[in-house]
């Protein structure tokens, strides 16, 4: 299993010394919340941030962009020092748009990942299944860390997993949002293979939590 700390939920108080944590710890990625105040009510990271982190950890920057405008933040973080970028399919008008984002986003040498907001049906990633590197399950409602696991994500990673074996594509499913070692292994068993966790990483024995999550199949 791959595990994706957010560092939505770090106390910035002991950035370095957790930072040291992550990078001793079994997290491969580290995943950064981007939200704009618009497509998302709550307000986080500009790019300098990001900056700060790459200086500080050689995990993979796994970067979640929840704004209204993923086409300008897309440039904005990959400058930063993005290796991924994941953006809302809600954030797009057309299936045109969402292909020449993910295209740009490869030809800029980063992984592309898509995403969905928790009602917005998983038949809208469908035209799109060859054409990401991720596929991003949101298991809360995109805005806040500290929410509660819809147990309904279930069934939308083993549907999702059963479509991408189908098509014959490798990509990744991540799961996002309450997360802990419970729900994580509902998670995996289901088809997931990275797991976004916030709160219980950074709330408990960092070392600790990201070995738990790290063991599940």
């Amino acid at each position: 299993m791959i595990v994706a700390p957010s560092v939505l939920s770090l106390d910035y108080s002991q950035m370095e010394k957790q930072c040291q944590l992550l990078n001793t710890s079994r997290a491969e990625w580290m995943h950064f919340d981007v939200m704009d105040g618009h497509f998302v009510k709550n307000l986080t990271f500009g790019p300098d941030i990001l900056k700060g982190f790459v200086k500080l950890s050689p995990l993979f920057k796994d970067v979640h962009l929840m704004v209204s405008d993923p086409a300008t933040f897309a440039d904005v973080f990959m400058q930063a020092g993005a290796d991924q970028i994941t953006f809302h399919i809600e954030a797009l008008s057309s299936n045109e748009e969402v292909k020449a984002l993910a295209n740009h986003i490869h030809e800029c040498g980063k992984k592309a990942g898509i995403t969905l907001k928790p009602n917005t049906p998983l038949d809208t990633l469908k035209p799109f299944l060859k054409d990401f590197d991720l596929f991003l399950i949101m298991s809360v409602e995109p805005g806040f860390g500290g929410q509660k696991f819809i147990e309904a994500s279930l069934d939308r990673i083993q549907t999702l997993r059963t479509w991408l074996n189908e098509v014959g594509s490798n990509a990744h499913i991540e799961v996002d949002g309450g997360i802990n070692e419970t729900t994580g292994e509902q998670c995996a068993k289901a088809g997931a293979d990275v797991l976004v966790a916030g709160s219980y990483v950074f709330k408990n024995d960092i070392y600790q939590t990201c070995e738990t999550l790290w063991k599940l199949k």
